[in-house]
């Protein structure tokens, strides 16, 4: 079980992993993530403040943005409490709620504790954080937005590595090796062909582009395809 314990450790590491669990005086104010996948208006809303905090009218990119934020804080939550328990919290769109936040990732609550998905735990990651949130979530950015799911398979892959990085520099003594899961998940499908992961040292480059590079004064990240574009031109 997913308890406040468990939940308040993991948010401890840092924003992205930032979770609250139980009552809330402003419960209001969230809504649950499966309606974001279903209903075109919050998600459109969401894109386009993305897009204005980046100052691009640019909805794919707006998109891209999103989704890899969205992804990076469900890998957050997910792979700190396997790493931290062994277990995998159920991140149910149903029972995990959202609301935007003033700057910085969307805000998550969950109104009762989860519980664990049982099994290998690489597949409990695969289930909760791809199966139920980023593949309905990125077959609704692909509907409205046209973003392409190879931008969105680099994303989730990128995503899935950067947290590996935070938990290895914030939490390098959690008992079960993030990296380990985190490389078993990508050698899966939908992840397998997404890019190329070395660890000594650490690093990850896709074979695709958030599109981060089209935002005014933006560039490309670290582990962007056209990297080696570049060098090979």
């Amino acid at each position: 079980m997913a308890t406040t314990e468990t939940l308040a450790r993991i948010s401890a590491i840092g924003p992205y992993f930032a979770v609250s669990c139980g009552p809330r005086p402003d419960a209001t104010r969230f809504r649950p993530l499966a309606g974001l996948y279903q209903e075109r208006a919050p998600l459109a809303d969401r894109v386009t403040e993305v897009g204005r905090r980046l100052g691009t009218g640019q909805r794919r990119v707006a998109a891209s943005t999103f989704h890899l934020g969205t992804a990076a804080r469900l890998w957050s939550v997910a792979l700190a409490g396997a790493a931290l328990t062994g277990q995998v919290p159920d991140l149910a769109p149903e029972g995990l709620w959202w609301r935007a936040a003033e700057s910085g990732p969307i805000d998550l609550w969950m109104p009762e504790a989860a519980a664990d998905l049982g099994g290998d735990t690489a597949a409990a990651l695969h289930t909760a954080v791809v199966v139920r949130n980023l593949m309905p979530l990125g077959a609704a950015l692909e509907r409205h937005f046209g973003l392409s799911p190879l931008v969105m398979r680099g994303n989730i892959a990128s995503a899935l590595v950067g947290t590996v990085r935070v938990l290895r520099s914030c939490a390098p003594d959690l008992p079960h090796p993030p990296l380990a899961l985190a490389t078993a998940l990508l050698g899966r499908g939908p992840l397998k062909d997404a890019g190329v992961l070395t660890t000594r040292p650490l690093a990850y480059r896709r074979h695709s582009c958030c599109l981060y590079y089209r935002v005014p004064g933006g560039g490309l990240c670290g582990d962007c395809v056209l990297h080696r574009e570049k060098s090979q031109a």
